[in-house]
């Protein structure tokens, strides 16, 4: 049986391992991603139009102009990385650039320098390092349930079964709390930037454009790991998988029908 001394070890040996993989993506999350998805950091001369209302937007929203970068991508969507807001770079495909209007362009922009302000990279950070330990002491559970840490000699089948449910079962909870945040942030980016652009209905139009083409055409290219990055899940669009609990987006629906409430508090629509 493992000691005290050992499961402390064991700790702090899984903190130490997953909070240096992950805050090493962290801090130079922007390059990784950009690299990952080909996208191109854009100048002013080529895209005079996107570098306006970026600017205009986090003028409005108190913090430093990000970068703008665009992806050669049909698909519609839009995503926010970098450590800090004065590190930053927010992301537009080409197929959004064509296929929203300019007020649903703003909004969709509008989300996501509210992610910025929040710093909502760095509260994902902290949420991956903590489920990254917990997967990491459940997968020393299982070892130990395996070769030898379940011997029934130094342990009553009641501690097998403790065992088993805290290696199988815990990080799937750790998991569920991480998208869990996920969501809860997806849904404060949604209102914080329709209370920076004005416009929340636009968003919402935006919204329900993106989800429609995300289902039709969901993108080939990229990792599903950074799903929560985009502004609609980009490779399925909405999960109904498990009521949504294991989802990185809120039901693109009900977020819809958030942004709407605000449009119609804010006098926009009837």
């Amino acid at each position: 049986m493992a000691t005290g001394y050992d499961m402390g070890a064991s700790i702090l040996m899984a903190l130490i391992f997953a909070g240096a993989m992950n805050l090493l993506t962290y801090y130079y999350s922007d390059k990784i991603v950009l690299r990952m998805y080909g996208a191109k950091e854009v100048s002013e001369r080529e895209y005079p139009r996107l570098h306006q209302t970026v600017s205009m937007l986090s003028a409005v929203a108190s913090i430093p102009k990000p970068k703008v970068a665009v992806m050669e991508e049909a698909t519609p969507n839009a995503f926010a990385t970098g450590r800090n807001p004065s590190n930053s770079v927010v992301v537009v495909t080409k197929g959004l650039l064509r296929l929203l209007r300019e007020d649903e362009i703003e909004g969709v922009l509008g989300h996501e320098i509210a992610h910025i302000k929040h710093r909502d990279i760095l509260i994902g950070t902290i949420a991956a390092v903590i489920a990254s330990a917990i997967a990491y002491l459940a997968l020393m559970g299982r070892f130990l349930l395996l070769f030898g840490g379940g011997n029934r000699e130094r342990g009553s089948a009641m501690s097998l079964i403790g065992l088993f449910l805290i290696a199988f079962f815990v990080p799937i909870a750790a998991l569920m709390v991480r998208f869990a945040i996920s969501r809860s942030e997806e849904y404060r980016a949604d209102e914080e930037g329709a209370r920076i652009t004005g416009k929340p209905e636009a968003l919402a139009s935006a919204l329900r454009k993106i989800e429609s083409y995300v289902r039709g055409r969901p993108m080939s290219k990229g990792n599903p790991a950074t799903s929560h990055m985009f502004i609609v899940n980009p490779f399925r669009g909405e999960s109904w998988s498990m009521f949504g609990l294991f989802s990185t987006h809120p039901p693109t629906h009900k977020r819809i029908e958030r942004l709407m409430k605000i449009a119609r508090e804010m006098g926009r629509v009837p």
